[in-house]
């Protein structure tokens, strides 16, 4: 079973992602803020975390950098997803910098997401 944490401030995102992923299987974790997530990704075990970029107190990219405390820059683009609104040039690049897949929402292609989330790597692109 798939461990998953899920860093999104949006409650009917949150809330949404959390069922249709636990429906596929995996166990899912959520947190609201980034500083909470980022005690979570340095003292427990996740095969993914997917991150929203513009968090209430910090930013994805933040909670990408405290996590560099735990993991290398190749760990941290085969943990990350990276999902957003906001895809301006300067957050794909700085995205690609971190090897992290960027997922744009709202999503086109809800089965093809959730297959990507629940996939090992960072491989594959469904934008």
């Amino acid at each position: 079973m798939k461990r998953i944490l899920l860093i999104e401030d949006e409650p009917l995102i949150q809330k949404s992602l959390k069922r249709l992923l636990e429906k596929k299987g995996a166990e899912v974790v959520v947190e609201s803020r980034g500083k909470d997530a980022i005690q979570l990704i340095l003292t427990q075990n996740f095969d993914r975390i997917i991150c929203d970029l513009m968090l209430q107190d910090i930013s994805g990219f933040d909670v990408i950098e405290d996590s560099k405390a735990r993991f290398n820059v190749q760990e941290i683009s085969n943990l990350f997803i990276i999902i957003t609104a906001y895809s301006s040039p300067h957050v794909i690049e700085k995205a690609t910098q971190y090897g992290c897949l960027l997922i744009k929402k709202p999503f086109e292609n809800i089965d093809e997401v959730l297959n990507v989330f629940l996939s090992k790597g960072s491989s594959h692109d469904p934008t």
